[in-house]
């Protein structure tokens, strides 16, 4: 890795903004290999140089993976003005260019990547890869196999094209159907409006997986935790 100013590493890092890190500096409370740093355009090399910060050791990590539970009344942003979001959530010191890889609407729970690796976010997101995402849904009518045919067909949702095949499985049929659908796009909306095109609402819907990466079932809503090499080595 080459080498790179203290300012945008402790930055990075997560110590707030540059201007935050050469307020540290000025105070003289950081060390690169036991002596004092208060140049903010010293250079180090991250993966020999020992940082620390207030006498603390600096983990520095070039790419950060953490699984979230995202509940319900947060939007899948880094930013916004008027409502939480999903980044808000990670409340450890965390790097500052974290984003979700995709979006769950704001009203939808479940399984949430976050990261700041922008090719395996490229990768998962890809039209062309047909990564699969599985969902759970409580739907406000009568699911049946006629819908089951539909969803494997492809349904018309008013875009271009019909939605392409998806995986339909009903595990309760009746004035409130309970189900399991596995798509591998990610059109604005889309499983809501698949569902609407055949007649029927989503009023309960939940990520439970994407590509080999499946929600932890020990997280409860709005917990988070870092992935594991296992993980990271199956995704990547």
């Amino acid at each position: 890795m080459a080498k790179i100013r203290i300012d945008k590493y402790l930055a990075d890092a997560g110590f707030g903004s540059r201007k935050d890190v050469k307020g540290l500096l000025k105070a003289k409370q950081v060390t690169i290999n036991g002596e004092t740093c208060v140049h903010a355009e010293e250079k180090l090399e991250p993966a020999q140089d020992v940082v620390c910060v207030q006498g603390k050791m600096v983990v520095y990590e070039s790419f950060s993976y953490y699984m979230l539970h995202k509940p319900q009344g947060v939007v899948s942003a880094t930013k916004d003005a008027h409502e939480k979001t999903v980044v808000n959530l990670i409340t450890e010191q965390k790097r500052r260019d974290l984003f979700p890889v995709g979006r769950l609407d704001k009203d939808t729970e479940g399984l949430l990547l976050l990261t700041n690796d922008g090719k395996l976010s490229n990768d998962l997101l890809a039209p062309g890869k047909h990564v699969d995402k599985v969902y759970y849904a409580k739907v406000q009518g009568k699911v049946d196999e006629s819908d089951v045919k539909a969803f494997a067909d492809g349904v018309d949702i008013g875009d271009d094209t019909p939605t392409k095949s998806a995986d339909l499985r009903i595990l309760k049929s009746g004035e409130e159907s309970e189900i399991e659908l596995t798509i591998t796009e990610g059109r604005f909306h889309q499983v809501k409006r698949m569902f609407h095109a055949v007649g029927k609402e989503v009023i309960y819907l939940k990520r439970l997986s994407m590509e080999s990466l499946v929600l932890d079932n020990t997280l409860t809503k709005g917990e988070y935790r870092s992935l594991t090499e296992e993980e990271i080595k199956k995704l990547c």
